[in-house]
Formats: structure tokens, C-alpha cells, sequence
């Protein structure tokens, strides 16, 4: 299975925000919009870095809650992996097992497509494993 498949099931909307904002601001975007990361693009829609929960978790504990008060710049993580929709989604699963990250944006030719998360892999995992599974229970009892 590719990496379009995916996001042909749950489109291309990609939550996105200003490297100017504080990391209290940001928190705010992922509670409202529920999500887990957010993906930091300038002003002519760059990607220049991705801020999730376990950045603010982690700069929480290091510095204290004035880390709030900083930009979401100082705080974003700036090498961004991301992946091709041609890619299989076995391909993400390791670069989210060997990165250690949970949500890979999906670009090609410069264009950020949409965005996979390790809850849409494992989704699309469980859902070809069960196709799987009742090719082989049709196959047993119809042969």
C-alpha cells in the first residue's frame, strides 16, 4: 500500500502555523484542532519546521512553563523528514520507527500534499492485514 492511498482516505488538509507564534499559541492550535503536531511554514508556505506535543512536553521540563512565552521557532524542530505519495507505507513505518517521530508531511516537487501519522499507518495496517485475512477465509472455504 502507498502513501497516496492514505491520504486519498483522509485528504490533503494540513494544519499549519507562524514560526512567529509563542508556543502558548501553539498548544491552543493543537487542543482546538486535536492534533498531535503542527507544521511550521513561512510566509510564502515553506515548510521550515514541525512542532509537536513532545517538543513542548520535553522544553516544558527542561526550561519551566516560560518556554510558553518563546516563539514557536526556538522551539520547532527544523530538519523536517518527510515522504513521497509513492512511498509505501511500510517505507514511513520505518522512518517513524528509526526517527522516532509520529507525523511525516507528504511533498513532492516542493508541493506538501498532506500529512501521515503513526494513527493513520497503524489504521491502514490493521485494514490490509484484515483484507488479508478474509481473502484467505474465502479462499479456504470456497476451494
Amino acid at each position: 500500500m502507498l502513501v497516496k492511498s492514505i491520504l486519498k482516505g483522509k485528504g490533503s488538509d494540513v494544519v499549519d502555523i507562524a514560526p512567529e507564534l509563542t508556543v502558548l499559541e501553539a498548544t491552543a492550535v493543537l487542543r482546538d484542532k486535536r492534533i498531535g503536531a503542527v507544521l511550521v511554514r513561512d510566509k510564502a508556505k515553506t515548510i521550515v519546521g514541525v512542532l509537536s506535543e513532545r517538543d513542548i512536553v520535553r522544553a516544558l521540563a527542561n526550561t519551566g512553563p516560560e518556554i510558553l512565552k518563546k516563539k514557536v521557532c526556538d522551539l520547532m524542530t527544523r530538519q523536517v523528514v518527510t515522504c513521497l505519495p509513492g512511498d509505501t507505507v511500510d517505507h514511513v513505518m520505518g522512518l517513524m520507527t528509526d526517527k522516532r517521530i509520529r507525523h511525516v508531511p507528504v511533498v513532492e516537487g516542493g508541493k506538501l500534499l498532506g500529512i501521515v501519522s503513526i494513527g493513520d499507518v497503524v489504521k491502514h495496517k490493521i485494514a490490509e492485514a484484515e483484507m488479508e485475512a478474509q481473502a484467505l477465509k474465502k479462499y479456504i472455504t470456497t476451494g
